[in-house]
């Protein structure tokens, strides 16, 4: 069995009080559970579970997760580089889940990267609005932008900034954020073991005084009558209650119900202590999943903090990269899409056409440092316009006027995601040419240029197998 700090140990006996040994018999089953939530922004759960040759149980707090049996290897089937659907442990599906964003809604995840919650955000957002998912290392932000364009996000700003910059541009501007922060982790030490050694190093202590840093800097990039998703994969109330009741003292916060079915506590979730009964535990040993702590608040329309609701400085639109007129070469281009976008939110910047969410459209954000400002269309060359690998994984097969589907157990799939060229003369129409989706029953992978019946592979580099 793992072993555990003796200090860490009381603090769950403190907490659990006559749950103590089965939360301790729990960790007998050290390799917890796996996870897959499926992309309702390209399908419905049900049509997945149709299409799916997995095992899959429901995970009951969320109507798009499964559990995945354990030796299911999606990582490496093809719905998963189209973009199907998102490998995450299921008690981590929990934060997302409780964020009630409507369409249109400006949303922030703060502490975005690798892009498990941002992932869902962008699906409930179905392409409205506009998500900034942000991360303070630039290295971990990459690897969040990649899985945003794998599962088709186009209306994104991917950001590595601290909050305390992002206030400069964004003070009182999000009608939605969460906040998933870093923690202590005691509530993986089951998965992941290696925790213990940088809990051991700094504890509930130190990862507490950063909480309080970056949900100051939250309470005030939310607008008065936002609301606020707070979560940690941590066990301690110094952590978890201790920073609830900061924001509801000290910014002007108020506790809300989360959205849960309501028989949560049927399915093992625990209230939160005190006076955050309203937020929820999730403990190893009441459900299949790791520890987790959720909680939903509303910033007060009265607050203190709510007369802030623009940026600090006076702004300026930029109109940097701004068109009078597109380019030719994307113009014949897009003669064979069936999207249209409003002429005012494309910018080229240095021959790499970019489409903007409308929301930013009128921001001067260009000293953030970013990865990712909206749909990265492709690059303009001379006579000629390259689709990009985000534009592909954006787009619906019937949006494109040329197209191959290949079926899941098809080895040319296959071999397109390690970049080979293919033979499809078979599926191919006669004297089709050109710019060619490539689709894996009926979603899209990438591109191909297609010539009589070879498809020369396009697909990312960077992606390949």
């Amino acid at each position: 069995m793992l072993q555990l700090p003796e200090s860490f140990l009381q603090e769950m006996r403190e907490l659990l009080g006559d749950e103590y040994d089965a939360w301790e018999k729990s960790y007998e089953h050290n390799e917890g559970f796996r996870g897959l939530r499926v992309n309702t922004g390209k399908l419905r759960p049900e049509e997945f579970q149709a299409l799916s040759a997995f095992s899959l149980r429901a995970v009951p707090w969320t109507r798009n997760g499964f559990y995945l049996e354990e030796q299911a290897q999606a990582s490496k089937h093809p719905y998963y580089a189209a973009g199907l659907y998102y490998l995450q442990e299921p008690s981590a599906m929990t934060p997302a889940a409780c964020l009630p964003i409507k369409e249109g809604d400006r949303v922030l995840d703060l502490c975005a990267a690798p892009g498990g919650k941002a992932t869902e955000l962008a699906a409930k957002l179905r392409g409205t609005g506009v998500l900034v998912a942000n991360d303070i290392s630039n290295s971990r932000a990459k690897a969040l932008l990649k899985n945003l364009e794998l599962f088709g996000a186009g209306n994104i700003l991917v950001t590595s900034e601290t909050p305390e910059r992002l206030l400069n541009y964004f003070e009182g501007w999000f009608d939605k954020i969460l906040v998933d922060a870093p923690c202590s982790g005691e509530g993986m030490f089951r998965k992941e073991p290696s925790m213990v050694k940088d809990w051991l190093e700094k504890g509930p202590n130190y990862y507490a005084e950063i909480q309080r840093t970056v949900v100051t800097a939250a309470a005030k990039l939310l607008r008065p009558g936002g609301q606020l998703v707070y979560s940690t994969c941590t066990f301690s109330k110094h952590e978890n209650e201790e920073t609830i009741e900061r924001l509801i003292k000290e910014e002007g916060f108020t506790l809300l119900p989360l959205p849960l079915p309501e028989e949560r506590e049927a399915l093992g979730f625990a209230p939160g202590l005190g006076a955050c009964a309203g937020a929820a535990r999730l403990f190893p040993h009441r459900l299949d999943g790791e520890g987790h702590f959720v909680a939903l608040l509303q910033k007060n329309v009265c607050s203190d903090n709510s007369a802030a609701t623009s940026p600090k400085h006076k702004e300026k639109a930029d109109s940097k990269g701004a068109l009078k007129k597109l380019p030719e070469e994307w113009l014949d281009f897009a003669k064979d899409l069936h999207v249209k976008w409003d002429a005012r939110c494309f910018r080229l910047y240095d021959g790499r056409l970019y489409v903007l969410p409308e929301a930013l459209t009128g921001k001067n954000i260009r000293s953030l440092r970013f990865l990712r400002t909206g749909l990265y269309l492709g690059e303009v060359k001379q006579k000629r316009f390259e689709p990009s690998q985000a534009l592909a994984m954006y787009l619906r097969k019937e949006e494109f006027a040329l197209s191959v589907d290949l079926k899941a157990d098809d080895e040319r799939v296959f071999r397109y995601l390690k970049g080979e060229t293919l033979d499809l003369e078979d599926l191919a129409a006669r004297g089709a040419k050109g710019w060619c989706l490539v689709c894996v029953d009926g979603y899209p992978l990438g591109w191909g240029k297609l010539a009589n019946g070879t498809l020369k592979n396009k697909y990312y580099p960077g992606w390949r197998w």
